[in-house]
This record gives structure tokens, sequence and C-alpha cells, in this order.
């Protein structure tokens, strides 16, 4: 039988243990997302571009993940009690320093250490959870609501947030992020002793410049990818130098893996194919369920849908996520091919994208909406959990940590990429068709003074002077434009999902080599991140 650590007081029930890890973890998960369940309160309050709002969560999610392998040396330094405290205590404080911060870098560096924090306090959380679970079943239950939550968080935040940024400065949900940690810091006081996890392993020979190199890659290719659109790429001096620093930071990151003893990551888990398709499999979840940002732009853009509205339309994706992570749990625990999870996942994820292509329109009941949302939460929920055990099952027990720590930068890339590719179709590919629209609309075109007269005369009805009239008809058409170049920018980025998607599916059904993986908990447990 499994001897347990005394981590906590003989007294302590089970069920308050998981309640308090929980309480502890949610904080750090919402401050993940929190800048994005709202841009433009975020922008306004800071005085500063959407693209900056965006970078702010990128730096996060750099400081998350290059912080991975750092961390563990800190794990096994600190007592359990004593490493919750003074990780929390530091998430307080770069709380309320964001509260009263009005700098952008100084909220960057800030954001970072804060991504820091939650690869910190999710290690020992989990842990400790894993350290009091002697079944497969118990593991697999936790993996899956922990990523669980994780998917979670954009549409769980614009759902807590949408009023009380309506009724607050936007600071304020950082003010509340602080005093949301403090009775999970009370309770731990409580109900923690001071025992250890591991041997105290001393902190000496610290690979900080790994590290360093790491960090300055993500957050480069994070610049580069968010602000490349809107300053056209290389002809911007800005990303020139930032993509050559890029360079530079990425090759002096392998060259030093190559060359140390006990590298930050061990580069032969990119031999094992397995390992590889399960990273392209996972880049493509991460790509498909950030699609979800045009459907709520729909929703504002085109239905006039206030943030609390769009986030009460978004619990159904939420509904789907739970509904998807409880199956998928049940088919690991089965030991169902992973073959079918996958196909089973990504169907949902096709439908997704099919049906919302053809509810794109400038008219329609917002009870239309609730299956596709709740589809596309299905299948990212089927997905997640299976896809990252998936990868660490697919390498050796001893390079477990590495194939863990590559799969949170396929995530942080995943995400990088999808932002990239909404700021493309949001700028370059909605100016093309907003041009075409606007090159059609001209004294010369019967269809076009149609429109002008019938606005005309609806404003002149309303009580519009009618010498008035022509300018806000222009105005109300050129509304209208651009609402149709939206629409249409979302379709041809559903159309590209959708190809993709029906790609990835014929290759998973063509790769009878995947189901060569076992997916076990027992064995070669993944980390969990």
């Amino acid at each position: 039988m499994k001897t347990l650590i005394p981590l906590f007081k003989e007294w302590v029930p089970q069920w308050l243990i998981r309640i308090t890890i929980f309480i502890v973890l949610l904080p750090s998960l919402v401050l993940f997302f929190l800048p994005l369940s709202n841009v433009n309160a975020a922008a306004g309050y800071y005085g500063i571009e959407p693209a900056d709002v965006q970078y702010s969560v990128l730096i996060y999610y750099a400081g998350y993940t290059s912080f991975f392998s750092l961390e563990k040396r800190f794990f096994k330094y600190l007592a359990a009690k004593e490493y919750f405290f003074i990780f929390t205590i530091l998430q307080i404080v770069t709380s309320f320093a964001c509260y009263q911060t009005h700098s952008l870098p100084v909220l960057l560096v800030l954001r970072f250490i804060q991504g820091m924090g939650l690869t910190s306090t999710a290690n020992l959380g989990m842990s400790i959870i894993f350290n009091r679970l002697t079944s497969e079943r118990g593991r697999a239950i936790s993996y899956s609501v922990y990523f669980g939550m994780l998917v979670c968080m954009i549409p769980f935040n614009n759902f807590v947030t949408a009023d009380l940024i309506d009724s607050f400065d936007f600071n304020v949900i950082y003010k509340g992020a602080m005093f949301s940690y403090l009775p999970g810091l009370a309770l731990l006081s409580i109900i923690m002793n001071n025992a250890r996890l591991n041997i105290k392993f001393p902190l000496y020979l610290l690979d900080w410049a790994s590290f360093i190199w790491y960090g300055c890659f993500l957050c480069s290719l994070g610049y580069v990818l968010v602000y490349g659109q809107e300053r056209y790429w290389l002809g911007d001096r800005g990303i020139f130098f930032a993509s050559i620093f890029l360079a530079v930071s990425l090759l002096m990151f392998v060259l030093r893996q190559t060359a140390l003893k006990r590298p930050y990551f061990k580069l032969q888990v990119f031999n094992y194919r397995n390992f590889i398709l399960g990273g392209a499999v996972l880049f493509v979840l991460y790509l498909c369920r950030f699609t979800l940002n045009f459907s709520s732009a729909f929703f504002s853009g085109v239905f006039g849908f206030d943030p609390a509205h769009v986030s009460y339309i978004n619990l159904f994706n939420i509904a789907g996520i739970v509904i998807g992570v409880i199956i998928s749990c049940s088919f690991l625990l089965q030991h169902r091919p992973i073959r079918l999870i996958w196909i089973y996942g990504f169907l949902s994820l096709l439908a997704f994208h099919c049906w919302m292509y053809f509810l794109f329109s400038v008219a329609g009941n917002p009870s239309t909406y609730y299956i596709p949302l709740f589809l596309h939460g299905l299948g990212v929920g089927l997905l997640i959990s299976p896809t990252i055990i998936f990868m660490v099952s697919a390498v050796p027990q001893t390079m477990v940590d590495t194939s863990a720590g590559i799969c949170l930068f396929v995530r942080c890339f995943g995400f990088y990429a999808s932002i990239a590719l909404i700021n493309y179709f949001d700028l370059l590919n909605k100016e093309a068709h907003l041009d075409a629209l606007k090159g059609n609309a001209t004294a010369a075109n019967p269809l076009f003074k149609q429109a002008i007269i019938k606005q005309s005369k609806s404003l002149i009805s309303h009580g519009v002077a009618k010498r008035q009239s022509a300018g806000f008809a222009n105005r109300l058409v050129n509304k209208q434009f651009n609402i149709h170049a939206q629409i249409r920018s979302a379709m041809d980025y559903y159309e590209l999902v959708i190809w993709m998607l029906i790609f990835t599916l014929v290759v998973i059904a063509l790769f009878p080599y995947i189901n060569k993986t076992v997916v076990r908990f027992k064995k070669n447990q993944p980390a969990p991140f």
C-alpha cells in the first residue's frame, strides 16, 4: 500500500483538501486570460492598443511555459507549505501591482511573473493530489479536471467579469483576483503540516541561462506574431530586430541543450514518431480552440450583444467542455483506442465549424447557436486530456518531464499562432473584403443607390431632416459594409479550419501506428501541465 506523506493534519478530510487545492489553483488560472475578458475595456483603462492587451496574455503564457523546468528545482528545495505561501503571496503582490500601475512595460513584467507563479502553484497543487491518489481512476479524473478547468477559463472569465467591468474600472478585476487568493492562503495555514514531497535538493547549478534564452525566445515570438500584421512584418524596424533576436535566442537555447549534461529539455524526444504526431494534433486542437473568438466577435459586432450577453451564450460552450471531459475520462479508463477519441473530438469540432459557416449572417436567433457552441466545447473537452497524456506516454520514463514541457510549448505556440491568424483575418482579410464592397459602391451602381434611398426614407420617417438624411444614410450603409466584411472574414477563417480538420481526420484514420502507444496512468506518469 502506498505511504502517504503527512502534508496535512490528521483531522483534515479528503474533501476539504481537494476544495482547498481547487481554491488555490483557480485564481491563477483566472488570471491567465483575464485581459481578454474585455479587450476594449482593458485597452481603454491602460491607454494601450488592443494588440498590447493580447501581448499581455502571451507574456503570461511565456512565463508559464519557460519556467516549467527551472521550477522543479525550487519545488525540490522548499517544503510544500512554505512553497505555497511564497508563490501565493507573490501572486497577491503582483495582482496589487497590476491594480495600481498604468505603465505597459511594468504590466508586462508583472504578467510574466504571474505566469511563473501559475507554473509553481499548478505543479505543487497537482503533486499533492497525486500523492494521495492510489488508483488509476483518481489520477485520470484529476488530469481531466485540471485540463478541463484550463480550457474553460476564457468563457468562464467572460461570464464572471462581464457585469463587474461594466460597473467599475477594468483594474478592479485585479483587486478581485488579489482577494480571491486569501481564502486559500488561510485554509493552507490551518490544515497543512510543514512537510516535504521530496528530499531537499540544494539550489546550486540552476540553469538560469536556458531559462532566460527560452523566455526571450517565447516573448520575441509572441511580439512578432501579435504585432507583425498591423506593422507590415519585416517592413517595421521593431519586428525586424525582434525576429533577429528570436532567431538568436532559439539558436542559443538549442545549442545549449546539446552541450549540457543535464539539459533543460532532452531533444531526443523528437526521435519518437507518436510524440511528434501527438504534438501536431495538439497544435491543431489549440488552433480550433480559439476560433471561438470569431464567434464571440460576431455576436458582439453583428448582433450587437454586450459582453454580458456574449458570456451567457458561451455558457453552452462550457457545458460542452464539461461533458467532453467526462466522456474522454471515461474512454481513457476503459482504455479505448486513442484514434477513436481523436476522431470523435475532431468530428465534433468539424461539425461546429461547418454549422457556424452557414450560420454567419446579418440576422439570426441566438438560440440557433446554442448547439454549435456546445459541439465546440464537446470537441475540445474530448481532445485536451487524451492528447497531452498520449504525448507523454509516447516517450520513455526518463523523458517524461521533457515531454510535458514540450506539450506546454506546443499549447503556447498554438495560442500564439491562433492570435496571429485572428489578426490576419481581422485586419488584412477583412480590409480586402471591405475594399471589394466599397469598390462597387458607386453612383452608377443601382443597388447602392437603392440602399441609400431606402435608408434616407427610413431616417426621414424617424424625424431626421431631409438635407441631413443622405449623409446619415451613407454612414449606415458603410456600417453595413463593415458588418458584411466581418462576416466574410469569419467565413474565410472557418473555411480554412474546416479543410485543416478534414486533413487531420484523414491522417488520424490512416495512421494505425498511433495505437502502439498505450495510455496508462501508473506508468510514465505525465507532469500536470
